[in-house]
């Protein structure tokens, strides 16, 4: 199955379960803090599907990291004028 197709299945799955979630709420009421939960979680992940959906049919979904080459040679040691190592102390003789 393709990513669309098992988004579309999760989607109907989720439709399935609103409208049971409904039923449900009709039988029960809508007002216990459960009801309010299930029905808070089941709109929770009809919102997160619509998102997953939206990102895999854009264009530019999904990239890979741009990778960025860090190299061997070493650091020039101006860069380090007047910084302490840490816990180490100030490099220039400064004795307490």
């Amino acid at each position: 199955m393709s990513v669309q197709d098992d988004l579309t299945t999760m989607q109907r799955c989720l439709d399935d379960l609103s409208r049971s979630v409904g039923r449900l709420e009709k039988q029960l009421g809508s007002g216990g803090l459960d009801m309010r939960r299930v029905r808070a979680d089941a709109d929770h992940l009809r919102e997160s599907v619509a998102l997953l959906r939206a990102a895999a049919s854009s264009p530019a979904a999904p990239r890979k990291p741009e990778l960025v080459t860090i190299p061997d040679t070493p650091y020039d040691d101006s860069l380090w004028v007047d910084t302490d190592d840490e816990g180490l102390g100030a490099h220039h003789g400064d004795h307490h």
